[in-house]
């Protein structure tokens, strides 16, 4: 469990069923599917990590009937009891009571999914008379007498509980419009195409207009800037994490279960496993972005507010449970521990096993193997067998098994071919289609395999109006910048297309490539933040960064701009050894042209530059865009090591470039970090997915951060 300090409170709220509706322009809002399950696994975690209990979490949801998603049905109804249901007047009813019973100083949790809608403004006077409220949408919105939840609405009701002295953290995974996704891969968004202009009630349960005024104005302030995310302005002594920029769409996908979740919630809770002392919320989002952007390009989760505190307010170390191996199955390859469903541990569970007597968890030296729940286990017991042997030494009775987060790096992307209702059938999209079909076949799997029946695939393959090849991520949106394009009666492009999905594929698990390890002596010692921008800059000038225009997470810049990246090494200077605790720092570029180069330090043969505990550097670095090209997302990704490590391993050429040198021109991998590096990357993998605790997670950590590089 971890530590706390305060007393927490938490609003979970959760709308997979939408009355049946139909909005002035056509569309409605549809029914979806992964939203309760987001409650339900965020009140698992707060129950198992934080230690919550049923009067400290309070729900809202509406569960499907066993209808279809899309059906519309004008007698469909949430199964639970009405009084639970997410109504206008039962989450602002929620709202109220949080701020009513919780005391100063206590830890406040809303999350929200479902989605967010735009909607005739109720206060032109604030935002101009053909101008739109943000909101969330309640689940009789179908009724012409229901309200939105609008984002002036939801200011005020957490400016009231600031002003009580409550620490509010306020997750939003939804979005304003989400349009259509394409092809068939399970994505589904959170929004529809358009605002609703029907005209509404414009009462308000939350408080008077002019309350709601006042406290927009205030925090409006005097700049005025419209956040990235689309939601609130500047807030103030809260934190708000939204699931996608304003004009971007949030989408709920089949992860490896097969059940849909959000993207942003799925990936948070993930993030929130490996929770270390001194995360912060700017930390914690970076982590999210990055794997967000692995399957979803078009989705850039935001941040607003109070990046910089500790992630629920919590700077007190989190304490690590081990629990004892009372068996041990030599012939299996497995071993009986001391905890089931009781303590939470389900199937597919990954302890680390240390010998018995252990008492420092973070001498990564001393630990002996890795071992998985495979089958469900019992109700105080549960078998787990040992899948990677890190010592020669035997696993005993009385070894200690600390629970950690799977740690997992995917190696494969796969692929589904779609086929598109809206081509006219000029266009022979089915044969060009079997053509890749056939080639990835030959190639076998690899980096990039074709989907099995029934399984989410992270890319797509289609044809477009042009009579050109494209590829698309799993909410149809094309990947830019693949030049020149394919065309599909060039008897070249099939093999072409199939090397462009595996550098893809490539380039993806690079950008997803992250130690999760807690127990790690590095876990949360390097940060890594934009400073801010300059127009212009001469290297031999001291660098003064500006602030980024606008309020968020995603800055934004111009080609030929500078950027400058602050790192810093948080671990703490020792006496007399001065060189403990240095980190060998190297930064690589995940450029918009699919190119990974190594830019800091970047002379040639040159691993990394060492940088001294609790020192930091700022460095700058200059954005391009391609001619032509859409807007794009550059990645700066950041590693610090305690000993020498060959990041080159990670670099890929632009796309269909040629590789510049080849695995034996950089040798054999010397560690086992550049063994994980190089299976990431290089070698055909024969696995779906490598566990980074096996590869000395203790001696390496990385961060990232991104930059939107656009014209406009």
């Amino acid at each position: 469990m971890m530590a706390r300090s305060k007393n927490m409170w938490a609003l979970l709220i959760g709308v997979d069923c939408y009355m049946d509706n139909r909005l002035p322009n056509g569309s409605w809002y549809p029914s979806l599917t992964g939203c309760v399950r987001d409650v339900r696994k965020v009140d698992q975690f707060l129950r198992t990590r934080l230690g919550l209990t049923d009067e400290r979490i309070l729900k809202l949801t509406a569960s499907n009937t066993e209808l279809r998603p899309n059906d519309r049905d004008p007698a469909r109804r949430p199964i639970e009891p009405p009084e639970f249901w997410p109504t206008y007047e039962n989450m602002v009813s929620m709202f109220n009571r949080l701020a009513r019973e919780a005391d100063s100083g206590d830890q406040i949790y809303i999350h929200y999914s479902g989605h967010g809608g735009r909607t005739r403004t109720c206060y032109p006077e604030l935002k101009g008379a053909h101008q739109f409220d943000e909101a969330v949408v309640p689940t009789d919105i179908g009724s012409p007498e229901a309200r939105y939840l609008r984002d002036v609405e939801i200011a005020y009701l957490l400016q009231q509980m600031v002003e009580k002295g409550l620490i509010v953290t306020i997750v939003l995974d939804s979005c304003h419009s989400g349009g259509a996704t394409r092809g068939n891969s399970g994505a589904v968004p959170r929004g529809i195409d358009g605002p609703d202009t029907s005209v509404r009630r414009s009462d308000s349960l939350v408080a008077s207009s002019a309350e709601l005024r006042a406290s927009w104005h205030a925090a409006a302030g005097t700049r005025g800037l419209k956040p990235g995310s689309g939601w609130l302005l500047e807030p103030q002594g809260y934190t708000l994490l939204a699931a996608c920029r304003a004009q971007e769409s949030a989408f709920e996908y089949p992860f490896d279960s097969g059940e849909e979740n959000g993207a942003l919630t799925y990936w948070l809770l993930d993030s929130l496993k490996q929770i270390a002392p001194n995360m912060s919320y700017k930390l914690l989002h970076d982590r999210i972005v990055a794997k967000v952007h692995a399957q979803f390009e078009a989705q850039t989760p935001q941040l607003q507010g109070e990046g910089a505190r500790a992630v629920f307010g919590s700077h007190e170390i989190q304490p690590v449970y081990a629990v004892p191996v009372i068996q041990v199955d030599d012939a299996g390859g497995r071993v009986r521990l001391n905890a089931g469903q009781a303590q939470f541990i389900r199937k597919g569970a990954q302890f680390i096993i240390y010998p018995r007597g252990t008492n420092d968890l973070s001498a990564t030296e001393t630990r002996l193997a890795l071992a998985e729940v495979e089958q469900e286990p019992g109700a105080t017991d549960a078998w787990a067998s040992l899948t990677s042997r890190l010592r020669d030494a035997p696993v005993e009775q009385g070894a200690q098994a600390v629970l950690i987060d799977p740690c997992m790096v995917r190696l494969r992307r796969s692929v589904v071919l779609t086929t598109r209702e809206d081509l006219p059938q000029t266009i022979d999209q089915r044969t060009a289609l079997a053509r890749v079909r056939e080639v990835m076949r030959q190639r076998g799997g690899g980096f990039a395999p074709l989907a099995g029946a029934g399984e989410a695939a992270a890319f797509q393959v289609a044809v477009n109006e042009r009579s050109e090849f494209e590829i698309w991520d799993a909410a149809g949106a094309a990947f830019a910048n693949l030049i020149p394009v394919l065309a599909i009666d060039d008897p070249t492009a099939p093999a072409t297309l199939s090397q462009r999905l595996v550098h893809l594929a490539k380039y993806r698990n690079v950008q997803e490539l992250d130690n999760h390890d807690l127990l790690s002596p590095l876990a949360g010692q390097l940060m890594v933040e934009l400073a801010g921008k300059a127009v212009a800059y001469d290297r031999a000038d001291k660098a003064e960064p500006q602030p980024f225009d606008a309020p968020g997470s995603t800055p934004e810049v111009k080609p030929g701009e500078w950027i400058f990246v602050r790192i810093r090494n948080l671990l703490p200077r020792i006496t007399n050894q001065p060189r403990a605790n240095v980190l060998n720092i190297t930064v690589l570029d995940l450029d918009s042209n699919w190119a990974i180069t190594q830019i800091y330090p970047s002379r040639p043969g040159a691993l990394f530059v060492p940088l001294d505990p609790e020192s930091e550097v700022v460095l700058p670095f200059q954005t391009s865009l391609l001619a032509g090209s859409d807007p794009t997302i550059d990645v700066i990704k950041v590693f610090g090591t305690a000993g020498t490590t060959n990041f080159r391993w990670l670099e890929l050429p632009a796309i269909d470039c040629p590789v510049l040198g080849n695995s034996g021109a950089r040798g054999s991998p010397a560690s086992p970090l550049e063994a994980l590096l190089a299976a990431i990357v290089v070698q055909d993998p024969h696995t779906r997915t490598l566990n980074t605790a096996s590869f000395a997670s203790g001696e390496w950590i990385t961060a990232q951060v991104e930059v939107r590089v656009s014209n406009g």
